[in-house]
Parts: structure tokens; sequence; C-alpha cells
């Protein structure tokens, strides 16, 4: 592994971000931010000495710059992870290579990206040759995928625009852990995955995912395992997603879709290796069907329930038994053809896993995770989950020293670290809070509208427009309505939809789920005076700058529903502690997540807008002060008279409606 040697001379912090550093010379548009340099000088002393730091940096505070120039003086190998493919492309295409040239240090960068983001020449050959496509559109997008695939040297999808992120060409074109046929490829050679770890293996500095960095640390795929042990600094962006990551790749999940996918995977290696064999072709019909009757037999869609609640019933005990069984007698037919392809082999392995993971739901006893299921409209997952990742995420910190700095804008309760770092076991840690360097006092407002009913009660979401609506004229559109559930955001659109229609209003108004979230980002900014209605999927790592975006509306305070059965559990599990679960848990995360809802309007120092809040538990709650603290210093007001003449002073507001 080449290693980064450091210049010694460029140690001098204080130099690196001055007005004539280096930084300034070779980045447009560099300021002096003093927040910036108290964080690199940190996060450097923790790189020094192998030790913990936790960091929150509000907007505009430029956190990457402060991470990523200590971690390129460091001399040592360094995994960024983050937690979105958004900023990790920003940061391999953008940031690293900029600062890398400004500091004029050598050292290789690599991105690696988890498997289901590479073209696999084995399955595209094989999509290919099949020409089975739901549409004629998925037809021309796997040719347009293979032309592609001859001529890319990464094999990332993000490099092919041509063909929609979303398109289910993608799933023909490229391998999932199951059905990797790994060492036993026929075109193992060409295996763009492969390339990629290679070429992770060897650099100094690499940039993967959450999701990754997760499936690395738990050896859950074969060769990512060797990342980690390698390494000298880890750094979390984006940490605030962290605990909710490690509880996904810390428990176990089983999917009806899993299963349907095994089904499908092996009928076409029975029908390539062992079409003689009839039996196997008829348990391959029984297990799709079981793996579907299942999904049936749950009245519900798009819930969680806990399995306390679903094993009673007869339907779904018979279904979970069915499923059992055609899993045996799947895995004994496919058993006796196994060795006639390696393809038949993959499916008999990940059949074995399948059924282990059946039996382990089925009967696991353990007071320290929860079972549950998940339902959609066509799947359903059997999961198991950690209550507590804490105690397992600290086992990762062990070992090897290394330092581990985890960082976001929205990591602490006011000032307070302590629910994040408990979260992860993190007790030993350092951390440091800067604030945005922003001027949110001369810029922003926080309105609270008056007179709004409780947020449970049936009227509320009519309440929520009739109030937002007047802000949204005087906004101009250039509008963010943040909903709390998909329903509450259906309901808030079509409402506005009538409003508009009625009163001859045409702001263009956006839907979440009307396309890929990109494309509608990419809408909402060119159009500059549109309405978007979006859920939780547009909360956190989304950036409008400029007049596009003038007003986020949020419906309500983003609790977790209380029935949910991990959170259900949790809550139980903190009672029996002694502990007061809204005040140590629910009110935290509560708290994160509003920052990061607020955290949209303002992504410029030039930016102005308004936050409009139309939870009422915001002003009429003892605990809405801790909320209303923790977010930017704007001004506040009840008065919808405010909004207008905020935006009456607006000097972008030409041409919009008289309020």
């Amino acid at each position: 592994m080449g290693r980064l040697k450091p210049n010694l001379a460029m140690l001098d912090l204080p130099a690196v971000f001055a007005a004539d550093g280096p930084l300034a010379h070779a980045i447009a548009g560099y300021r002096i931010r003093p927040q910036q340099l108290e964080m690199a000088e940190r996060i450097s002393a923790a790189i020094a000495g192998n030790s913990l730091f936790v960091a929150e940096a509000g907007t505009g505070t430029g956190k990457t710059f402060a991470y990523l120039v200590p971690a390129l003086l460091s001399g040592g190998k360094v995994i960024i992870s983050t937690g979105t493919k958004t900023l990790q492309d920003q940061l391999f295409q953008r940031d690293l290579p900029a600062v890398r040239e400004a500091l004029k240090v050598s050292g290789s960068i690599a991105l690696l990206k988890g498997r289901a983001n590479y073209v696999c020449p084995y399955h595209l050959e094989r999509a290919v040759a099949e020409g089975r496509f739901l549409s004629r559109e998925e037809a021309g997008h796997i040719r347009t995928i293979a032309r592609f695939a001859k001529t890319t040297k990464s094999g990332d999808k993000g490099e092919l625009a041509a063909v929609p992120e979303d398109s289910g060409a993608w799933a023909a074109a490229t391998s999932t852990r199951d059905n990797c046929l790994g060492q036993e490829c026929p075109q193992h050679d060409e295996c763009f995955v492969l390339a990629a770890r290679r070429e992770a293996l060897t650099a100094d500095i690499v940039v993967v995912n959450h999701h990754l960095f997760f499936a690395d640390v738990m050896l859950r795929d074969d060769g990512l395992g060797e990342l980690l042990p390698a390494c000298n600094t880890v750094i979390f962006d984006e940490a605030h997603q962290l605990p909710e990551v490690a509880s996904l790749f810390f428990g176990e999940s089983l999917g009806s879709g899993q299963i349907v996918d095994l089904a499908h995977d092996t009928m076409l290696e029975a029908l390539a290796s062992a079409k003689d064999y009839s039996p196997l072709q008829e348990s391959i019909r029984t297990l799709e069907k079981a793996a579907r009757d299942l999904r049936l037999a749950v009245a519900a869609e798009n819930a969680r329930i806990a399995a306390a609640q679903l094993l009673p019933e007869r339907d779904f005990q018979e279904a979970l038994r069915q499923l059992a069984l055609a899993l045996e007698d799947f895995s004994k037919h496919l058993e006796s053809q196994a060795a006639r392809s390696e393809g038949l082999g993959n499916c008999l392995e990940r059949a074995n896993e399948l059924s282990h993971r059946l039996k382990r739901w089925q009967t696991l006893e353990d007071a320290t995770q929860v079972r549950w299921v998940e339902v959609f409209s066509h799947a359903l997952a059997l999961n198991m989950t950690p209550l507590n990742v804490a105690d397992i995420f600290r086992r990762q910190l062990e070992g090897h020293p290394r330092a581990w700095i985890f960082t976001s804008a929205t990591l602490a309760v006011g000032a307070d670290f302590s629910h994040y770092c408990n979260e992860l076991g993190l007790l030993e840690a350092d951390t440091g809070c800067w604030g945005s360097p922003f001027d949110y006092d001369a810029h922003a407002l926080l309105y609270v509208p008056q007179a709004m009913p409780d947020p449970n009660s049936p009227e509320y979401v009519e309440a929520v427009v009739e109030s937002a609506y007047p802000a949204i004229v005087a906004s101009g559109g250039r509008a963010f309505v943040l909903c709390t559930s998909l329903r509450a955001m259906r309901r808030i659109h079509g409402l506005l939809v009538e409003r508009f229609a009625r009163d001859g209003i045409d702001f263009p108004l956006l839907l979440q789920g009307e396309g890929a979230k990109a494309e509608l980002l990419s809408r909402f900014r060119s159009l500059g005076n549109a309405v978007l209605v979006a859920s939780q999927s547009f909360w956190e790592g989304v950036d409008v700058r400029g007049e596009a975006l003038s007003l986020v509306v949020i419906d309500k305070l983003p609790f977790a529903p209380p029935d949910d059965p991990v959170l259900a559990a949790r809550i139980e599990q903190l009672r029996k502690a002694g502990k007061n679960p809204f005040m140590d848990y629910q009110l935290p995360r509560t708290v994160i997540s509003m920052k990061q809802g607020a955290g949209r309007l303002i992504r410029d120092e030039s930016d102005r807008g308004v936050l409009m809040v139309c939870d009422p538990r915001l002003v009429n709650k003892p605990y809405g002060r801790r909320v209303w603290q923790s977010l930017p210093p704007m001004k506040r007001s009840r008065e919808i008279t405010d909004v207008q003449a905020f935006f009456a002073v607006d000097p972008l507001g030409e041409g919009r409606l008289p309020s």
C-alpha cells in the first residue's frame, strides 16, 4: 500500500486555512471561518492521539475541509464513510482532489460502493441473452448498459446518466450478495466489484458509505473485511445516521422478495443445467407461492408490526409453516442437482442460509433483540433488531489503535452529546460543537402559527394547509412542505392542488414519488417558484441554495410512532432500567430530526427564508423549548403578517401575488 508522505511544513493548520494559504489560492470562493480551523485542529489532535472525537458543525462551517486537511496530512490510511452516495461522489470527484492539489501532497484516493452500484458482466450477459423485460424501455436500457460496460473503467452505474437509477434493468445487470458466484464466476477476471476492492485496499484514502462500512465490519461480504484492519483513521460524515444503520447491520432480516429472487434465479439455472429434473421446477413454483402467501397472510400494508401481534394469528402461523416446509423441500431437490453447475450450487447455499434465518426468527428467545415484521405493498420482511447497539459497536472500536472521528450538522441536543454517544457506546469520546457562521438573526424567521389544533386531532392536516397556504403565497412558492408521514404528505398535496386551482395560483406543485429524488430536485431548482410536498427522504441530504427555496414548512415535530415495534421495545427496556424514555430517548431523537429538517432552509450565507413549524407543541409544551433552542438562532414570530413582511422586503420577491 502506498503511504501518504506528510509535508511537515504544512502541518501548521493556521497557515493552511489562512487568507493567503494554499486553500485560498487553489479553491474559488474560499472564505476564512474560525470554526473550521478550530475543528481541523481538534480532528488533527484526535488523529495524532488515536482517540475518539465527536463533532457537530453547523451549515456553512466547512466541516468537509476541516476533516479532509488533517486526513490528507496524517500520513496514514484513512477511511471516510458517508451517509449518502451523493456526498460520497462529491468527496471523491470534487473535494478530495481539490484539497489534495491545494496541499501538494501525494496519496491515492479510491471510491468503493456496494456491489449493486457496479455492472456485473456475468448477469448482464445473461440478461441480454434472455431478453425478458417488463417493457420495451427496460430492454433499451439493458442494451445501453451493455454498451457502457464495454467502455467504462469503473463499471459504476452512477456514471451512466442515460439509464435512470430506478430502472428495472439495473437489477438484471448487477449482482447481489446472494446471487454473486464469487470465485466460481466464469467472468471473475472482469469483475468491476473486485477491481474496485483491489484499488481500495491499496489506496491511502478510501471513500465508502455507512452501509458498506458495516458490511466490512461484520465480514458479511467475502473479501471486504480487509479494509478496516489496514486503516489508521476512520471518519464518519453524516454520522447522525450511524445508530440506525448499525441496528440494521447488527440485526438480521429475511424478506419474501429474497425468496422470490432465489426461486427466479434457481429456475434460470435449472433450465440451463437441470432441465431434465422436473421435481426441482415444481418445488421452485411451490416456494415462490409460499413466499407470496406469507405476504398475503398479513392484511396491513406499509406497516411495521411486532411479532407478538402476528404470531398468535392462525393464518400467519400457517403461512410461516408452509414457507418452512417449502424451503425444506426446495433445498432437498436442489441439493440433488447442485453439482451440475456453479449457479445451482450457489442457489443451494442461499437456500440453506434463508432456511436458517427463518428458523432463528421463529425460535428467537433473546431479550436483547426484538422480532418484528415490515409489510410493503407486495412484499414482507421478518426482522430481528438489537435493542441497543452500543456494546456491539464498542467492540469495533477496540483492537488496533486508530482514530475515530464522528461529524454531522446534527448530533447534539443543545450542546449535549450524551444521547448520541450513549447510543454508540462512545463513552470516552471528546466532543466539540460549532454553530453555523451564517447570520440567521438577519436572514431567517421561525414562524409558529397560532390556534393550531392538537396534532393528533382529525382536522390537523386541514389546519396545516389553512395556515401554510398564506405563507406559501407570500413566499411566491419556493417552498418545501416536509411531512412526518406519507399519508399526511398525500393529503396535504391534494388539498393544495384544490386551493391552487380555486384561487388561480400557478406555482408548480411537486410530490415526492412522482419521479426520482434527483429529478424532482432538479425540476424544483430550475422552476424557481415550485412547491415540493415531501416526506422523510427530503428531510436531510438535500441542498437547494439561492432563491428557489425560501420557505420550509414542517407539519409536525417528527416523533417516531409510539407503536413502532422497535421503538416500543426500546421504551420498555428503558422503563425497566428506571429511565425516562421520553426525555432520554424519544425527545433527543426528535430534536436531531428537527435540526435536519430545519437545515434545508439556509444553505449559503446569502440565503434568506422562513422556517414554519405548524406543531403547537413547540410553544405550548415544556419540552418544546428544548427543540427550538437547538435550532439555529432565528427571529421568532407567531404572526402571519411578519411572514408576509419578511417576504415583502425580499429583493427576489418581484412577481409574487400580493398578500
